[in-house]
């Protein structure tokens, strides 16, 4: 019998349990890789050309980047100069001057029509990541327009002597631009000056008041650079650099920025500062105006300050017309029809009071009305409390003149202002007027009346009067200014301060 000897096929043997992959031994820390022997290091890409050791600056009062306005401020004399480089966006924002200078019309050439700027190949346009700035690297350069550019000097040489020189206009090719040649391509600036373009359309959100203060006042003698500092100041925002101790000082220097700034039609936004840095002084700013009423007039017109116009025209209202020589054509029309209606209102006010102090009277106890034969004293009281308002509101008579070719002699004794007289009768003193000796020399015209009963009783009637006359003034009384009128003693201002200006008649407003 032959035995077969079966071969076992692949099928039949017993499929062998999978076997898990070879474990693979940690690397130590220690050991390293046998295929390289040095540490390759990657280098971060940068787009902004390398380091310099100067980068231009920007921000005020040069803006190196973004800056397309160059502004050159020389002193009378050519030593000093103060050189900007400024926005024509925010320029022209704050003043009409810069805003038609700087229109396609006015300009020596059309929007678009300038030279052509090529951007480097190796120039980013935004600061990003390395893939972003490898890409754009390998993009093919191309052209576009050139930013116009501005600039302007001050003309002393067609300046008259007494008149604050003017900025005028200059050929680009003499600016630091260049003329018609494209300017150097220059670097990117950094990532924080990328977001200034963004801004530029909402001014309001630019934060720059945390910016540090570079701009240098002017040295005695070169007040126009400081003028002109502070008005570009005033224009990004910062605060100006003027007087905050002597008041007399910083009203100087707040009317020659005023002035300049109406000159360049920028008084909307140079207004709200002087009147922010005048109100500071507080107490010593009333006094001031009080002495000098006609000058803070102006100053408050042109600054478009509610607070000093108002307290300074109550005093000019108050002491009219002394002030009008030094405000006749020199303010606008319609300050002086203000002026003129509150001095009419006031007359008016004056006159109803006045009225009513000629008709006053005393009264018995029966409550008859008092005349010589029911009391005869009270009714001397009366005549003399007339006789002093007649010489006290009325001017005093001139003698009359044989020659009437010859002019009459003035009068040494001139009559007190109305003003005057009214704050005696309003005023809670007893012896302001009329008093006690005044009184006594009365009685004594009439021996036989001067008695000590009668003078007590006589100065009890007359100080019934002075009550009456109180009550009838107190509408005079009222005191709208700032000022508080205690401070200046017993005898106070000579003139009303009653007068009040509505928010609906301030000049400016519509």
């Amino acid at each position: 019998m032959v035995s077969h000897h079966r071969i076992p096929s692949y099928q039949d043997s017993p499929s062998p349990a999978p076997s898990a992959p070879p474990a693979i031994a940690p690397r130590a820390a220690s050991v390293t890789s046998g295929r390289s022997h040095t540490r390759r290091h990657r280098h971060a890409r940068t787009h902004h050309g390398g380091t310099t050791p100067y980068a231009p600056q920007n921000e005020f009062p040069v803006f190196s980047y973004t800056g397309d306005v160059e502004i050159l401020i020389t002193s009378t004399d050519g030593r000093r100069e103060n050189r900007y480089v400024l926005h024509r966006l925010i320029l022209s924002q704050c003043s009409g001057f810069f805003e038609a200078g700087t229109r396609a019309e006015w300009s020596g050439q059309q929007p678009g029509a300038g030279p052509l700027t090529r951007i480097a190949e190796d120039e980013s346009v935004t600061v990003g990541s390395s893939s972003r700035a490898s890409s754009q690297e390998r993009r093919p350069s191309y052209d576009q327009p050139a930013r116009q550019r501005w600039k302007y000097v001050l003309d002393w040489e067609h300046t008259p002597e007494d008149d604050a020189p003017m900025l005028v206009r200059k050929d680009e090719a003499s600016s630091m631009f260049g003329g018609g040649a494209p300017p150097p391509v220059r670097n990117k600036p950094p990532a924080s000056n990328e977001h200034f373009f963004r801004s530029m359309t909402n001014f309001s959100a630019l934060n720059l008041h945390e910016r540090s203060q570079s701009s240098v006042p002017a040295e005695h003698g070169d007040e126009v650079l400081k003028d002109y500092d502070n008005l570009f100041r005033t224009m990004y925002q910062y605060p100006p650099i003027l007087d905050s101790i002597n008041i007399a000082t910083a009203y100087s220097e707040c009317k020659a920025l005023l002035h300049l700034a109406d000159m360049y039609d920028a008084l909307e936004i140079v207004g709200s500062r002087v009147d922010h840095h005048l109100l500071r002084f507080g107490a010593r700013l009333f006094k001031q105006i009080a002495k000098y009423p006609p000058s803070y007039l102006k100053l408050g017109y042109l600054a478009r300050s509610r607070t000093i116009f108002t307290e300074s025209l109550i005093h000019v209202v108050g002491q009219w017309p002394l002030a009008a020589p030094q405000l006749r054509g020199q303010i606008d029309a319609a300050v002086m029809d203000l002026i003129e209606d509150k001095v009419d209102e006031l007359r008016e006010q004056e006159e109803r009071v006045e009225f009513k102090l000629w008709r006053l009277s005393l009264t018995t106890t029966r409550g008859e009305r008092v005349t010589p034969a029911n009391d005869y004293l009270a009714w001397l009281g009366m005549s003399l409390f007339r006789q002093w308002l007649a010489e006290n509101t009325t001017p005093a008579p001139t003698g009359m003149k044989k020659d009437s070719s010859q002019p009459a002699p003035p009068t040494s004794a001139s009559a007190p202002s109305p003003g005057r007289v009214y704050r005696l009768l309003g005023s809670s003193m007893p012896n302001a007027y009329l008093n006690h000796e005044e009184l006594k020399r009365f009685l004594k015209l009439q021996p036989d009346l001067y008695t000590r009963d009668n003078l007590r009783r006589f100065e009890r009637r007359m100080e019934e009067i002075k009550d009456l006359a109180r009550e009838l003034a107190k509408p005079l009384m009222r005191n709208f200014l700032e000022l508080d009128l205690s401070i200046l003693g017993p005898a106070g201002l000579g003139y009303l301060t009653c007068v009040r200006l509505e928010p609906s008649e301030i000049p400016w407003e519509d």
